[in-house]
């Protein structure tokens, strides 16, 4: 595999750790497919731009919406700094601490939420106008909220969708023309697999957020609505639990499970050793460049849910320091950034989506070329049930902790080490130690 191609995938699905305004809106902010009119004041003023690992791949691309903005804007300098995957965390909590944050950052919600949770973000539904606020999606919108407080702009998003190789289910005298529509599907699915084949049918990546999407798919409630304590230890948390406790126990999933991720899933669907993959059509990219043959194979369906028929996006978005001095133009180049026709310039360069709604009338997500690939054909898909999709776990306190806690009870689970019951339990337990605090 080339990592440069796995890393750049990898970073647009958004699957990492990393997670009151000052001013009032008093400056002209035009709506978001047009300029931003002057920010700030007729002084020359430069603002810094900090991004995540998009230089070099995208550098033509920012350049160029700098360039209009500036132009458009011709009291405002852009000064755009690239800062790699790894390092943004440490870069921009130091940056914050020794008050030398850049006027506008590029986060994901769950780290962006630790910035809001230390009040050093401005407030955008105040910096934000109406008209445009609205022009985002609804859901994708409030992703970006803590403390009823929105610190965020939504930039690009990634839908994940179902994607399935049709040799392996041709070999398991499965329909090809039908991939699992829900969890429930999907484990009479792999047992088939398994049993007529020997391969998997899945990988189901229990890192990052993953774990924790798919329970509130299947209808699980994880706190109650100011978040101050656990709700998962009911019948629907413990169907959730049996779900994985069952496969792992039958050997219808990896054992890998239990100590990879999401990469492993990418690994074994390039090397025809899993039948689905579920992910964002970026990932596709992947195996285009390494296994042709089961991109040849690969077709697309929606993403797997539960009962609830929910759908999970994730969001990439801007934020904007207290620290700065010119948060109106900080704010203004977050929308000009975000708007439409820039989302959609962005969106073709590579496998992502636009997080304005009316962006998807572009005729690039919901009409195949006359000659579609499979990467065609997902990126339809992922952008046919955006309109439906949410971004599933809201910011949270000490994310990371409670989702070790749920991580560590249902291996336990797994491996025979506790009842689905007693796991329930242990992490119920955490995760009201965590949240009271």
């Amino acid at each position: 595999m080339k990592r440069s191609k796995f890393w750049l995938a990898f970073m647009m699905m958004f699957t990492l750790v990393f997670a009151a305004a000052c001013s009032s809106n008093n400056s002209t902010a035009n709506n978001n497919s047009e300029g931003t009119g002057e920010s700030d004041s007729n002084e020359q003023v430069e603002i810094e731009f900090w991004t995540m690992q998009l230089s070099p791949t995208f550098d033509d691309y920012i350049n160029g919406v700098i360039a209009d903005f500036e132009e458009e804007n011709p009291n405002v300098k852009v000064k755009w700094v690239d800062v790699p995957w790894g390092d943004m965390e440490t870069k921009i909590l130091t940056s914050v601490a020794s008050k030398t944050a850049p006027d506008v950052a590029n986060l994901n919600p769950q780290f962006a939420a630790k910035l809001a949770e230390l009040d050093a973000l401005v407030n955008m539904d105040e910096m934000v106008p109406d008209d445009v606020r609205s022009q985002y999606f609804e859901g994708v919108w409030a992703s970006n909220t803590f403390d009823g407080k929105t610190f965020g702009i939504p930039w690009y998003l990634s839908s994940q969708v179902t994607m399935y190789n049709t040799d392996i289910f041709e070999e398991a005298g499965l329909d090809t023309e039908k991939a699992p529509s829900t969890f429930e599907e999907l484990k009479t699915v792999a047992k088939q697999i398994k049993d007529k084949t020997g391969k998997y049918a899945f990988f189901p990546a229990l890192d990052g957020s993953h774990l924790l999407e798919s329970m509130v798919m299947m209808g699980v409630d994880l706190t109650n609505e100011d978040m101050t304590k656990a709700t998962f230890n009911t019948a629907e948390g413990k169907e959730a639990f049996q779900f994985f406790v069952d496969l792992y126990e039958g050997g219808y999933i990896p054992r890998e499970v239990l100590t990879e991720g999401h990469s492993k899933a990418v690994d074994l669907y390039q090397a025809g050793e899993i039948a689905i993959l579920a992910s964002g059509p970026q990932f596709l990219t992947i195996v285009e460049e390494n296994a042709p043959d089961i991109l040849a194979a690969t077709k697309t369906a929606p993403i797997i849910t539960g009962k609830t028929n929910k759908k999970n996006v994730a969001a990439m978005n801007l934020v904007v320091p207290k620290q700065s001095e010119h948060q109106q133009a900080a704010v203004d180049f977050s929308i000009f950034m975000t708007n439409a026709e820039n989302q959609v310039e962005f969106d073709k360069l590579t496998a992502i989506l636009p997080s304005i709604e009316t962006a998807l009338d572009d005729p690039f997500f919901n009409e195949l070329p006359a000659e579609p690939t499979p990467i065609d054909e997902a990126r339809i898909v992922s952008a046919s049930q955006l309109k439906d999709s949410e971004v599933l776990i809201p910011p949270m306190s000490n994310f990371e902790d409670l989702r070790t806690a749920m991580n560590e009870a249902l291996h336990a689970a797994m491996l025979g080490q506790m009842t689905v019951d007693e796991a329930l339990a242990q992490a119920e337990a955490k995760w009201n130690e965590i949240l009271a605090q």
